[in-house]
């Protein structure tokens, strides 16, 4: 069957894929759920901007009217960032559905790397992945991005995980299933808001020209499954690490006793934190997304040679 019957790319992202020019993915989940608007869209065109100075092609990814978007135009983003929270959030489980309703979704981590591979993209930027929750232990609360990383073929440029997880188990996790944990310049697992965590990674490399060979030898080895890449916030950005885990632990806690879990879990203690430190973290939130852009651009450039 031909994917073109649910699948759309970007002309401009065709062009781009055909004529062996970088293309980097973008998760629309950061526009509808992760900011108001007109910030949420703002910050989405300046990513593509950055992209684009960069040398790269920029391909947000979406789901409009139950269409898998490799690529997004300006007014599908208007329209994802006005929508905001009406947008159905879209892990690998709900699309079967989403699609066969004509529905709009934004993209997590995972579904973002899933439509990214169909269209023949294979390095994405984005903010942080998920991981495995504090007390998954009893929860089984472990995000959906842990087990596309395991099985689809896409690089996964990020800040670290999410700091609202437990570390040490999503590095464990990650170990299970294969996939490489890539530090960018250093050979500590950056924390999202921070650049320490006091946990790892894998492999420390140094260069955009390093990870891409990486990439690129993982792939011809027949290796299924992604690669993350963890780039530390710079450091101008980076948050004092007392005050935003004091924000977390204070955030988690009334989770619990809201007893709010799943797919919610994420956006309301990301909001909860940010309130918490007076919006210090979505700026963080914000720059960090700029720098992993870049990164991805340069990676990208590499891989194409």
């Amino acid at each position: 069957m031909s994917l073109t019957k649910y699948l759309d790319v970007a002309p401009e992202v065709a062009q781009a894929l055909k004529d062996n020019r970088p293309v980097v993915a973008l998760e629309s989940t950061i526009i509808s759920h992760g900011m108001p608007y007109p910030q949420n869209v703002e910050t989405a065109l300046k990513v593509e901007e950055i992209i684009r100075s960069c040398g790269a092609v920029p391909a947000t990814i979406a789901i409009i009217g139950g269409r898998l978007k490799a690529g997004c135009t300006h007014e599908e983003i208007e329209h994802l960032g006005k929508k905001g929270q009406e947008v159905t959030k879209v892990s690998r489980r709900d699309l079967p559905v989403i699609v066969a309703k004509g529905m709009d979704g934004a993209t997590t981590v995972t579904t973002t790397m899933l439509i990214a591979n169909l269209a023949g993209i294979s390095v994405f930027a984005t903010g942080g992945i998920g991981g495995v929750h504090r007390g998954a232990e009893t929860t089984m609360d472990i995000s959906a991005d842990l087990e596309e990383l395991a099985q689809t073929p896409v690089m996964v440029i990020c800040a670290g995980a999410k700091s609202i997880l437990d570390l040490g188990l999503t590095l464990e996790y990650l170990e299970t299933k294969g996939v490489p944990v890539i530090g960018y310049g250093t050979s500590e697992l950056p924390a999202f808001y921070t650049r320490k965590s006091g946990f790892g990674v894998d492999y420390e490399l140094d260069t955009p020209a390093e990870v891409a060979a990486a990439f690129r030898a993982q792939r011809e080895l027949g290796l299924k499954g992604g690669m993350l890449v963890t780039n530390p916030i710079p450091e101008e950005y980076s948050m004092d690490a007392d005050v935003i885990n004091k924000a977390i632990d204070e955030a988690v806690a009334e989770a619990n006793a809201l007893g709010i879990h799943g797919k919610q879990t994420t956006p309301f203690l990301l909001a909860k934190i940010k309130d918490l430190t007076g919006g210090d973290s979505l700026d963080s939130n914000i720059q960090l997304v700029f720098n992993n852009a870049r990164l991805a651009s340069a990676v990208a450039t590499e891989l194409c040679k």
